[in-house]
Protein backbone atom coordinates (compact mmCIF):
# COMPACT_ATOMS: atom_id res chain seq x y z
CA UNK A 1 0.00 0.00 0.00
CA UNK A 2 1.32 3.62 -1.28
CA UNK A 3 2.28 5.95 1.63
CA UNK A 4 -0.71 8.51 0.53
CA UNK A 5 -3.02 5.86 0.71
CA UNK A 6 -2.61 4.61 4.21
CA UNK A 7 -2.14 8.41 4.97
CA UNK A 8 -5.79 8.89 3.67
CA UNK A 9 -7.15 6.06 5.02
CA UNK A 10 -5.51 7.06 8.32
CA UNK A 11 -7.22 10.57 8.21
CA UNK A 12 -10.78 8.87 7.61
CA UNK A 13 -10.21 6.40 10.82
CA UNK A 14 -9.37 10.22 12.76
CA UNK A 15 -12.57 11.53 11.30
CA UNK A 16 -14.74 8.57 12.11
CA UNK A 17 -13.38 8.60 15.60
CA UNK A 18 -16.75 9.45 18.00
CA UNK A 19 -14.56 11.35 20.51
CA UNK A 20 -12.07 13.49 18.31
CA UNK A 21 -13.39 13.13 15.31
CA UNK A 22 -15.60 15.40 12.95
CA UNK A 23 -18.74 15.61 14.11
CA UNK A 24 -20.32 15.75 10.64
CA UNK A 25 -18.39 12.35 9.53
CA UNK A 26 -18.77 10.97 12.32
CA UNK A 27 -22.62 11.05 11.42
CA UNK A 28 -22.70 9.95 8.47
CA UNK A 29 -23.71 6.69 6.92
CA UNK A 30 -24.03 4.05 3.53
CA UNK A 31 -27.02 5.90 2.44
CA UNK A 32 -26.20 9.24 3.59
CA UNK A 33 -23.02 9.50 1.73
CA UNK A 34 -24.25 7.42 -1.42
CA UNK A 35 -25.39 10.57 -3.15
CA UNK A 36 -21.69 12.06 -2.90
CA UNK A 37 -20.43 9.32 -4.65
CA UNK A 38 -22.74 9.49 -7.24
CA UNK A 39 -22.24 13.07 -7.74
CA UNK A 40 -18.21 12.52 -7.52
CA UNK A 41 -18.67 10.02 -10.31
CA UNK A 42 -20.37 12.50 -12.41
CA UNK A 43 -17.57 15.17 -11.45
CA UNK A 44 -15.01 13.21 -13.07
CA UNK A 45 -17.19 12.76 -15.97
CA UNK A 46 -16.86 15.76 -16.09
CA UNK A 47 -13.71 16.57 -16.26
CA UNK A 48 -12.72 14.18 -18.46
CA UNK A 49 -15.22 15.47 -21.20
CA UNK A 50 -13.68 18.94 -20.42
CA UNK A 51 -10.19 17.36 -21.10
CA UNK A 52 -9.07 19.35 -17.75
CA UNK A 53 -6.18 17.02 -16.45
CA UNK A 54 -6.33 18.91 -13.20
CA UNK A 55 -9.57 18.79 -11.88
CA UNK A 56 -9.07 15.10 -13.08
CA UNK A 57 -7.00 14.63 -10.84
CA UNK A 58 -8.93 16.12 -8.12
CA UNK A 59 -12.51 14.48 -8.94
CA UNK A 60 -10.67 11.13 -9.21
CA UNK A 61 -9.29 11.89 -5.47
CA UNK A 62 -12.71 12.99 -4.24
CA UNK A 63 -13.82 9.47 -5.83
CA UNK A 64 -11.50 7.81 -3.71
CA UNK A 65 -12.53 9.35 -0.63
CA UNK A 66 -15.80 7.95 -1.14
CA UNK A 67 -14.68 4.58 -1.40
CA UNK A 68 -12.93 5.32 1.72
CA UNK A 69 -15.38 6.57 3.46
CA UNK A 70 -17.55 3.48 2.64
CA UNK A 71 -14.99 1.24 3.66
CA UNK A 72 -14.47 2.98 6.73
CA UNK A 73 -17.72 2.42 7.69
CA UNK A 74 -17.72 -1.00 6.91
CA UNK A 75 -14.84 -1.54 8.81
CA UNK A 76 -16.41 -0.20 11.61
CA UNK A 77 -19.31 -2.14 11.73
CA UNK A 78 -17.29 -5.41 11.25
CA UNK A 79 -18.13 -6.34 8.26
CA UNK A 80 -15.34 -5.19 5.84
CA UNK A 81 -12.24 -2.90 5.23
CA UNK A 82 -10.81 -1.21 2.37
CA UNK A 83 -7.78 -4.32 1.92
CA UNK A 84 -11.03 -6.43 1.21
CA UNK A 85 -12.68 -3.90 -1.32
CA UNK A 86 -9.46 -4.01 -3.47
CA UNK A 87 -8.30 -7.68 -3.06
CA UNK A 88 -11.97 -8.22 -4.21
CA UNK A 89 -11.47 -6.02 -7.32
CA UNK A 90 -8.08 -7.56 -7.99
CA UNK A 91 -9.50 -11.31 -7.91
CA UNK A 92 -11.87 -10.11 -10.55
CA UNK A 93 -10.09 -8.62 -13.00
CA UNK A 94 -7.81 -11.57 -12.87
CA UNK A 95 -10.63 -13.52 -13.12
CA UNK A 96 -12.10 -11.41 -16.27
CA UNK A 97 -8.98 -11.46 -17.90
CA UNK A 98 -7.76 -15.09 -18.45
CA UNK A 99 -5.26 -14.03 -21.32
CA UNK A 100 -3.50 -12.05 -19.45
CA UNK A 101 -3.31 -13.50 -16.29
CA UNK A 102 -4.06 -17.47 -17.29
CA UNK A 103 -4.10 -19.41 -20.47
CA UNK A 104 -6.73 -18.55 -22.03
CA UNK A 105 -5.84 -16.84 -26.01
CA UNK A 106 -7.87 -14.02 -27.06
CA UNK A 107 -6.56 -11.70 -30.01
CA UNK A 108 -9.04 -9.38 -30.34
CA UNK A 109 -11.57 -6.86 -28.96
CA UNK A 110 -14.83 -8.61 -29.83
CA UNK A 111 -13.60 -12.08 -28.39
CA UNK A 112 -12.38 -10.20 -25.08
CA UNK A 113 -16.05 -8.66 -25.00
CA UNK A 114 -17.84 -12.30 -25.75
CA UNK A 115 -15.35 -13.77 -22.50
CA UNK A 116 -16.22 -10.79 -20.34
CA UNK A 117 -19.58 -10.89 -20.86
CA UNK A 118 -19.64 -14.90 -20.27
CA UNK A 119 -17.64 -14.54 -17.30
CA UNK A 120 -19.91 -11.69 -15.62
CA UNK A 121 -23.17 -14.17 -16.45
CA UNK A 122 -21.15 -17.02 -14.63
CA UNK A 123 -20.67 -14.83 -11.63
CA UNK A 124 -24.81 -13.62 -11.49
CA UNK A 125 -25.53 -17.37 -11.89
CA UNK A 126 -23.43 -18.80 -8.83
CA UNK A 127 -24.68 -15.60 -6.75
CA UNK A 128 -28.27 -16.27 -7.68
CA UNK A 129 -27.66 -19.75 -6.47
CA UNK A 130 -25.91 -18.76 -3.58
CA UNK A 131 -29.05 -16.37 -2.57
CA UNK A 132 -31.30 -19.56 -3.07
CA UNK A 133 -33.23 -17.89 -6.17
CA UNK A 134 -33.34 -18.49 -10.28
CA UNK A 135 -30.55 -16.69 -11.85
CA UNK A 136 -32.55 -13.92 -14.58
CA UNK A 137 -31.05 -12.27 -17.40
CA UNK A 138 -31.30 -9.09 -16.13
CA UNK A 139 -30.02 -9.72 -12.54
CA UNK A 140 -26.55 -7.23 -11.66
CA UNK A 141 -28.21 -3.75 -13.53
CA UNK A 142 -28.24 -1.43 -11.02
CA UNK A 143 -31.60 0.09 -10.09
CA UNK A 144 -30.15 3.13 -8.96
CA UNK A 145 -28.50 3.89 -12.67
CA UNK A 146 -30.08 7.19 -14.36
CA UNK A 147 -33.11 5.30 -15.70
CA UNK A 148 -31.74 6.44 -19.33
CA UNK A 149 -28.54 4.47 -18.65
CA UNK A 150 -30.46 1.82 -17.19
CA UNK A 151 -32.93 1.21 -19.97
CA UNK A 152 -29.97 0.95 -22.57
CA UNK A 153 -28.42 -1.96 -20.16
CA UNK A 154 -32.22 -3.51 -19.65
CA UNK A 155 -32.04 -3.49 -23.68
CA UNK A 156 -28.82 -4.50 -24.39
CA UNK A 157 -29.11 -7.70 -21.57
CA UNK A 158 -32.00 -8.60 -23.05
CA UNK A 159 -31.37 -8.84 -26.89
CA UNK A 160 -28.59 -11.22 -26.00
CA UNK A 161 -30.86 -13.61 -25.66
CA UNK A 162 -32.41 -13.05 -28.52
CA UNK A 163 -35.36 -11.25 -27.44
CA UNK A 164 -34.74 -8.31 -29.93
CA UNK A 165 -35.72 -6.86 -33.21
CA UNK A 166 -33.59 -7.68 -36.44
CA UNK A 167 -32.98 -4.17 -37.42
CA UNK A 168 -33.73 -0.79 -36.51
CA UNK A 169 -36.88 -0.68 -38.63
CA UNK A 170 -38.19 -2.47 -35.68
CA UNK A 171 -37.36 -0.15 -33.17
CA UNK A 172 -38.82 2.74 -35.25
CA UNK A 173 -42.09 0.67 -35.56
CA UNK A 174 -42.72 0.19 -31.93
CA UNK A 175 -41.74 4.21 -31.02
CA UNK A 176 -44.55 5.10 -33.33
CA UNK A 177 -46.91 3.14 -32.07
CA UNK A 178 -45.54 4.46 -28.49
CA UNK A 179 -46.20 7.65 -29.52
CA UNK A 180 -49.71 7.13 -31.34
CA UNK A 181 -50.35 5.41 -28.09
CA UNK A 182 -48.99 8.79 -25.99
CA UNK A 183 -51.17 10.75 -28.57
CA UNK A 184 -54.73 8.85 -27.50
CA UNK A 185 -53.79 9.50 -23.81
CA UNK A 186 -53.09 13.13 -24.32
CA UNK A 187 -57.25 13.65 -25.27
CA UNK A 188 -58.30 10.84 -22.43
CA UNK A 189 -56.22 13.41 -19.82
CA UNK A 190 -55.56 10.62 -17.15
CA UNK A 191 -52.25 11.33 -15.73
CA UNK A 192 -51.40 7.55 -14.81
CA UNK A 193 -51.79 6.45 -18.50
CA UNK A 194 -49.80 9.51 -19.48
CA UNK A 195 -47.02 9.01 -17.64
CA UNK A 196 -46.44 5.30 -18.34
CA UNK A 197 -46.77 6.35 -22.33
CA UNK A 198 -44.17 9.21 -21.62
CA UNK A 199 -41.75 6.20 -20.47
CA UNK A 200 -42.51 4.03 -23.17
CA UNK A 201 -41.34 6.62 -25.78
CA UNK A 202 -38.62 7.38 -23.81
CA UNK A 203 -37.82 3.66 -23.82
CA UNK A 204 -38.40 3.44 -27.12
CA UNK A 205 -36.21 5.91 -28.67
CA UNK A 206 -33.59 4.73 -26.14
CA UNK A 207 -34.18 1.08 -28.07
CA UNK A 208 -33.47 3.09 -31.24
CA UNK A 209 -30.61 4.79 -30.68
CA UNK A 210 -29.34 1.18 -29.49
CA UNK A 211 -30.19 -0.11 -32.58
CA UNK A 212 -28.18 2.77 -34.61
CA UNK A 213 -25.24 2.04 -32.00
CA UNK A 214 -25.76 5.71 -30.37
CA UNK A 215 -25.05 5.82 -26.70
CA UNK A 216 -28.41 8.08 -25.78
CA UNK A 217 -26.88 9.35 -22.69
CA UNK A 218 -24.36 11.21 -24.52
CA UNK A 219 -26.60 11.93 -27.17
CA UNK A 220 -29.34 13.63 -24.99
CA UNK A 221 -25.76 15.62 -23.21
CA UNK A 222 -25.45 16.89 -26.43
CA UNK A 223 -28.97 17.93 -27.24
CA UNK A 224 -28.95 19.92 -23.94
CA UNK A 225 -25.74 21.10 -24.41
CA UNK A 226 -27.30 22.30 -27.99
CA UNK A 227 -30.55 23.98 -26.49
CA UNK A 228 -28.90 25.21 -23.47
CA UNK A 229 -26.71 27.17 -26.15
CA UNK A 230 -29.56 28.08 -28.40
CA UNK A 231 -31.44 29.48 -25.23
CA UNK A 232 -28.53 31.72 -24.27
CA UNK A 233 -28.39 33.04 -27.54
CA UNK A 234 -32.47 34.41 -26.93
CA UNK A 235 -31.88 35.81 -24.21
CA UNK A 236 -28.22 37.31 -25.47
CA UNK A 237 -30.95 38.75 -28.27
CA UNK A 238 -33.83 39.99 -26.25
CA UNK A 239 -30.82 42.01 -24.19
CA UNK A 240 -29.55 43.56 -27.23
CA UNK A 241 -33.21 44.88 -27.83
CA UNK A 242 -33.37 46.16 -24.03
CA UNK A 243 -35.73 42.79 -23.56
CA UNK A 244 -36.08 40.50 -21.26
CA UNK A 245 -38.31 37.33 -21.35
CA UNK A 246 -41.87 39.30 -19.61
CA UNK A 247 -41.48 42.15 -22.32
CA UNK A 248 -41.02 39.34 -25.56
CA UNK A 249 -43.46 37.70 -27.40
CA UNK A 250 -43.58 33.77 -28.00
CA UNK A 251 -42.81 35.10 -31.53
CA UNK A 252 -39.92 37.21 -30.84
CA UNK A 253 -38.26 34.48 -28.83
CA UNK A 254 -38.88 32.27 -31.45
CA UNK A 255 -37.30 34.45 -34.25
CA UNK A 256 -34.24 34.51 -31.95
CA UNK A 257 -33.87 30.98 -31.71
CA UNK A 258 -34.50 30.07 -35.27
CA UNK A 259 -31.33 32.62 -36.14
CA UNK A 260 -29.68 30.59 -33.33
CA UNK A 261 -30.36 27.43 -34.80
CA UNK A 262 -29.04 28.73 -38.24
CA UNK A 263 -25.29 29.27 -36.32
CA UNK A 264 -22.55 26.73 -36.40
Amino acid sequence: MTEQLTRLLDIMARLRDPDSGCPWDVQQTYATIAPYTIEEAYEVADAIAAGDMAALREELGDLLLQVVFHARIAEEEGEFDFDAVARAIANKMERRHPHVFGAADITDDAAQHIIWEELKAAERASKAAREGRQASVLDGIPSALPALMRSEKLGKRAARVGFEWPDVDGALAKLDEEVAELKAEVANGDVKRLRDEVGDVLFSVVNVARHLKIDPEAALRDANAKFERRFHAVEAGLAAQDKDFSAASLDEMEAHWRRAKREP
